[in-house]
């Protein structure tokens, strides 16, 4: 049985370097009290320094996607992960080299590292979604790509007992970062030791295996023009272009919260660093689930209907809609337990459709620029890497918590028409 599924075996080692990737951006977040006290930032100041990363990840995604196509994705995990954990180790003194050698400026050190550290960790996503391309077979293609995500709620998720474990245990914010880039350099010499650019590449897969991968399926039987298609090509195709925007949506949600969660659990409801490993965690606890049952439910209704329409577009649109609701309601409420519920329910709902984004770049896209159309994607829906927490910070500093919430609602809400309105399978 085993020598029918090795592509699993690459499967996990990806979705663990995935999840240091994510852990290792969600760890300034938990130091925020740490970072604020020792610099004397301002709400705004940090708003700032949690944005920063977002200005490197959208080009490293971009860059990320026509690499992979071009040299292979092993070669883009290799460089991007020694890279990114460099980086993040050298975070521990991004605020000394500022002051050092940028004119005393803390802001401007921070900006230097994080992104460049953003830039690194950018081809991530891109790379999973042309590993999938690359590695799973085509009926169990929107599963997979739900467990390469999974990295994205779960390692949001993680980060709160790591991040408040290592800054707990060693009593330096810095010691979290130093050790998040050395575990990251550890997940990246395994993957690389099991990773080939193609299974047929790789002597531990069976031709049995082969030919699982090799099987035809209704995304593949679509007609998707010509593979020598260029980048440009992206923006001729209306469902790629909305397809971006409901990714841009839930990127918006999924940063916020990322970025802004201990700050605000913290300032409205006064928990302190030990409280929140655990309540850090509940926002994430239903996404990890949804993130995962959104592959299957989408593949489900393609199955069913043979419509990659209903599968990818109205199902992603009904969940943006039902999470327009959820954030719209949490300035209804005052009870802690019912915002934390909510805003659990509201990330859950989000994380249900994330699968489609990816999905429906991989069902419409030649698969030789399924790597440069992902990139394409992740970059411009990375556009919310920066404008969520700087924008945070501003609604923060001037109009209180409750602004956030509405910001992130009024996105949602464009996203769900959106995704009403794509065709999947038709570039």
């Amino acid at each position: 049985m085993y020598k029918q599924r090795y592509r699993y075996h690459i499967f996990f080692l990806v979705l663990l370097l995935a999840l240091i990737n994510y852990i290792d951006r969600g760890a300034l977040s938990y130091s925020g009290e740490f970072i604020i006290d020792e610099y004397g930032l301002d709400k705004s100041s940090w708003g700032a320094v949690l944005g920063f990363f977002g200005y490197g990840y959208m080009f490293g995604a971009l860059l990320g996607g026509v690499l992979s196509d071009r040299f292979g994705p092993k070669k883009v995990w290799l460089f991007a992960g020694v890279f990114w954990s460099i980086f993040e180790i050298l975070t521990a003194w991004a605020g000394d080299i500022g002051m050092m050698f940028f004119g005393g400026s803390v802001l401007a050190g921070f900006g230097v590292m994080r992104i460049l550290f953003g830039f690194a960790e950018g081809p991530a996503y891109s790379v999973i979604n042309k590993t999938i391309s690359n590695w799973a077979a085509p009926k169990e293609r929107g599963f997979v790509v739900s467990m390469g995500l999974l990295s994205t709620p779960l390692g949001a998720l993680l980060t709160a007992p790591v991040a408040v474990f290592l800054l707990s245990y060693s009593g330096s914010w810095r010691v979290a970062f130093i050790v998040l880039g050395i575990a990251g350099l550890i997940a990246l010499f395994f993957l690389m030791q099991a990773l080939t650019d193609y299974p047929h590449q790789n002597p531990k897969v069976s031709q049995e295996e082969l030919k699982i991968i090799g099987e035809k399926s209704l995304c593949d039987t679509i007609d998707k023009t010509k593979a020598d298609l260029k980048w440009w090509h992206f923006f001729k195709s209306r469902t790629l272009i909305l397809n971006t925007v409901g990714y841009f949506a839930f990127n918006y949600v999924n940063f916020l919260l990322l970025t802004w969660t201990p700050k605000y659990l913290q300032d409205m409801f006064g928990y302190d660093l030990f409280s929140l490993w655990y309540m850090g965690m509940i926002p994430w606890i239903g996404a990890c689930v949804t993130i995962l049952l959104g592959g299957k439910i989408s593949d489900f209704l393609l199955n069913k209907t043979g419509s990659l329409k209903i599968a990818r577009g109205y199902f992603a649109a009904i969940l943006l809609f039902l999470t327009t609701i959820s954030f719209l309601s949490i300035n209804l409420v005052t009870s802690v337990a019912l915002v934390i519920a909510i805003i659990a329910l509201g990330n859950a709902l989000n994380s249900f459709a994330n699968t489609v984004y990816w999905s429906v770049v991989i069902d419409t896209s030649p698969k030789e620029k399924v790597g440069t159309f992902s990139g394409i994607m992740h970059f411009l829906g990375n556009i919310a890497s920066v404008l969520a927490p700087t924008l945070t910070g501003y609604l923060v500093s001037s109009k209180g918590y409750e602004a956030m919430f509405m910001a992130a609602a009024a996105v949602t809400c464009v996203g769900m028409f959106c995704m009403f309105l794509i065709k999947p399978g038709k570039l």
